[in-house]
């Protein structure tokens, strides 16, 4: 699969439903070897303003043919997930993302 195909299907799982996306909807970025999940809310002082509040990190090594993944902490910096810093496909990370076994991503 391609990277916009395994990410639309990605997001197309978890968004809400229509109604709720006002209130919280998720989208991807991609940003040259990245790809950068985030959470899409009003702002909290001005309803009319949306928020993008990054969720989860993965870049492509080439050198590697693999993935890194990343979560951010509350320091706002991106740190390896540990014990899963790399994956061989991108499948393998949104599932990582999807499961959130170690409550990185989703809180």
């Amino acid at each position: 699969m391609e990277v916009i195909e395994v990410m639309e299907n990605f997001i197309a799982r978890i968004r809400p439903d229509e109604e709720m996306r006002k209130k919280i909807d998720f989208s991807y970025r991609i940003d040259n070897q990245s790809i950068i999940i985030f959470e899409i809310h009003p702002h909290f002082k001005d309803k009319t303003r949306k928020i993008e509040s990054p969720v989860a990190k993965t870049t492509f090594v080439k050198a590697a043919n693999h993935w890194k993944v990343f979560w951010l902490r509350a320091n706002l910096k991106w740190y390896p997930l540990e014990p899963f810093p790399t994956v061989e496909t991108l499948e393998d990370f949104v599932k990582l993302v999807e499961e959130d076994k170690f409550g990185c991503f989703w809180g």
